[in-house]
């Protein structure tokens, strides 16, 4: 059986080939799969933005399509960013500003509690889906610290490990990610099935 991933982050390929590998003959990014699809996010929530990308992807292709959508929430901002992370300022992408931003509207607050969350889909040619969230839990430091890693990790802290997720490495962040819990309970789920 075959999975194509919706999106072609080679890093989100390497980690999802080394949880989902022996559930799947193969498994390919959508370029390489040959698609050139653009889903529109128009959902209110991270698992209706995730759902409708794979549900997209499995019927163009006809195969099994994976899907995710994740973000940051954050307890003193009513979870925000949440849906919105990537263009938090306004600007999609713009790791830098929305760092920014985020430390401005953070400002006095002592409740600095916050969480990744990724919501992750399986649609099948069929149309049925297999749906899991993973989390990580953490804070927002009141600097940015750490070079790894990319969008809020170096303000995301981690008091466990007395670091931010930018200040440990690749594997290390892999290993406790909000996406690799997600992609574990989804495998569970597959299992079960």
């Amino acid at each position: 059986m075959k999975l194509i991933i919706a999106s072609n982050n080679a890093h989100k390929l390497v980690e999802i080939k080394e949880i989902l590998g022996g559930e799947f003959d193969e498994i390919l990014s959508m370029r390489e799969a040959g698609i050139e699809h653009e889903t529109v996010e128009d959902g209110s929530t991270f698992m209706a933005n995730a759902e409708k990308k794979a549900r997209e992807i499995a019927e163009i292709s006809g195969s099994c399509a994976l899907a995710d959508d994740s973000g940051l929430c954050v307890d003193a901002l009513d979870g925000a960013p949440g849906i919105f992370s990537a263009r938090f300022s306004g600007v999609h992408g713009d790791d830098a500003a929305n760092n920014r931003l985020l430390l401005e509207k953070l400002e006095g607050h002592e409740d600095r509690g916050a969480h990744y969350t990724c919501a992750m889909v399986l649609a099948r040619p069929d149309g049925s889906v297999v749906e899991a969230e993973g989390y990580l839990y953490g804070e927002i430091a009141r600097e940015e610290a750490g070079s790894n890693g990319f969008g809020y990790d170096p303000l995301f802290y981690l008091p466990e490990r007395g670091c931010t997720t930018a200040q440990i490495s690749s594997e290390e962040k892999n290993a406790i990610s909000h996406r690799a819990n997600a992609l574990h309970a989804l495998l569970k789920k597959l299992r079960a099935e």
